[in-house]
């Protein structure tokens, strides 16, 4: 019901503001030349006859009302009928509402051109030719400020149905009104016309036989209020819009990219709203893709990527290795449905996301039902050895606190490389060297020692003082693969 009111509101009040402006235009522009006629004393010779052209010319402005309005209605039949139901128009529908402010100029020019034929044929029949051709131009001066000042404000009283049709035909190349016909139109008001008036007035043949003085203080005030009009119609078209670009494109550039200009211009204007949508949009786009990316690979792989491109390159780093390792996962997939080993599994690594992440560093990779962990690449740590170790024991507590799961974590340190790895077509950020197989290695062994955490000595050698306090030395270890004994460190619970 509050959706229906509002649309009845607008439908209202767009109705009545064609309705003054169809009254306005017929009306008021003919008591405008009327009275400069009276004042320049236009036509003169024509004696006993000037009632017949008086008659006729009110004759002719309701008979043009009339004409006009039917002729509008004919021209806009459709638009009507799709904007009274509140349906959306089809393309073709649309594209003819936006024609609505130049049918209604055409209309009114077409009308205002006949009457100064015809009454200027009258007047030369019931006078003379320098009479006609007086009536005539006045005329067809006070037409053309009428046309000027219709197609303006269409525009203006249109917006609702602009609004509507633009949902369908924004705008493209071809414009149906732009802001240099807008210009030209208010200078036409503004300066062109009443100008126009003073040099028929005061140059040969001197048209008309009253004091010029009066006509020209009406031409004035004439060019001052159709000037201010059109100027006030001019600002709301053009600067208005502007205004609110301006807005938006501010609050894009503070990163809010979910906003959607309104387009309801059929020019330039609408373009470039149209254009704002899209940049909105396609920023939009790319912060999802963003997101997703740095969902798959990690924020500062993201960062990374981003500051050095996406080629196959990258450099060697010292960095520390944590490997985390599931306990017996071939027997809990066989004991449990696929899906409640899926949620165990989630569990366990969004402990391992929040422990390394607090920590400052990377989860490389998921391995099934193991993750590897890197600090101090791709961004460089003050302190990689000891983020580990902290990283390692927050992923023990936490996951022995739910009982769900068993696991060995191993921490090794040394050289890798760091940096994309693949093909042109298709790589990944991943991390390689000794220490990676290290802690690997460590972590078959860490799931029989109490603590099930094993940290080499390479580890222990690169930690601070107080955090070193917090190990002892377990045991020499042969690791698989390795031909040298590595010496294995666990924490002092």
């Amino acid at each position: 019901m509050a959706r229906l009111s509002t649309r009845l509101r607008t439908v209202l009040r767009t109705s009545i503001g064609f309705a003054v402006l169809g009254f306005g235009s017929s009306f008021c522009g003919a008591g405008l030349i009327a009275l400069l006629l009276v004042l320049q004393g236009i036509p003169a010779d024509v004696g006993r006859h000037a009632w017949i052209i008086g008659v006729c010319a009110a004759g002719y402005v309701l008979l043009s009302f009339l004409v006009g309005t039917v002729w509008a209605g004919l021209l806009q039949r459709r638009t009507a009928v799709w904007f009274v139901l509140g349906r959306q128009p089809t393309p073709d529908e649309a594209r003819r509402a936006l024609r609505l402010p130049t049918d209604l100029a055409i209309v009114t020019g077409t009308l205002w051109s006949s009457g100064a034929l015809v009454l200027g044929t009258l007047t030369a029949v019931l006078g003379s030719w320098l009479a006609a051709l007086s009536l005539a131009l006045v005329i067809l001066l006070g037409g053309l400020a009428t046309v000027a000042l219709t197609h303006l404000a269409a525009e203006w009283v249109a917006r609702p149905v602009m609004i509507m049709a633009l949902r369908v035909a924004p705008p493209s190349g071809t414009l149906p009104v732009t802001v240099l016909t807008r210009l030209l139109l208010t200078w036409v008001l503004a300066s062109g016309l009443p100008l126009c008036g003073v040099l028929l007035i005061v140059l040969p043949p001197y048209l008309g036989g009253g004091d010029p003085t009066n006509s020209l203080m009406t031409l004035s005030l004439i060019g001052l209020v159709l000037g201010a009009l059109a100027t006030a119609l001019l600002a709301r078209s053009v600067a208005s819009p502007l205004h609110r670009l301006r807005g938006v494109l501010g609050r894009i550039a503070k990163g809010h990219t979910d906003i959607t200009v309104g387009v309801d211009d059929a020019g330039e204007i609408g373009m470039l709203q149209n254009s704002v949508n899209d940049l909105a949009s396609g920023l939009r786009e790319q912060e999802r893709l963003r997101d997703l990316f740095g969902r798959h690979v990690g924020d500062d792989v993201v960062r990374h990527a981003l500051e050095h491109g996406v080629s196959l390159s990258g450099d060697v780093r010292e960095v520390t290795a944590l490997f985390v390792d599931v306990v017996d996962s071939t027997a809990l997939a066989a004991s449990l449905p696929a899906d409640e080993v899926v949620r165990k599994l989630n569990k366990l690594f969004a402990a391992v996301v929040a422990a390394v992440g607090s920590q400052g560093g990377l989860v490389n990779k998921f391995q099934g039902d193991a993750a590897l962990c890197v600090f101090g690449a791709p961004t460089r740590h003050h302190d990689p050895a000891g983020a580990a170790l902290r990283a390692a024991r927050a992923i023990r507590d936490e996951v022995s606190s739910t009982g769900e799961l068993d696991l060995g974590i191993g921490v090794a340190a040394g050289p890798a490389f760091a940096g994309q790895l693949g093909t042109a077509s298709r790589f990944e950020y991943t991390v390689i060297g000794d220490a990676v197989n290290e802690a690997a290695r460590l972590t078959e062994h860490a799931k029989q020692v109490p603590g099930r955490i094993l940290a080499s000595d390479s580890v222990l050698a690169a930690s601070s003082d107080g955090e070193r306090e917090r190990w002892h030395q377990h045991d020499t270890v042969v690791l698989r693969g390795r031909p040298e004994p590595t010496g294995a460190w666990a924490d002092r619970r």
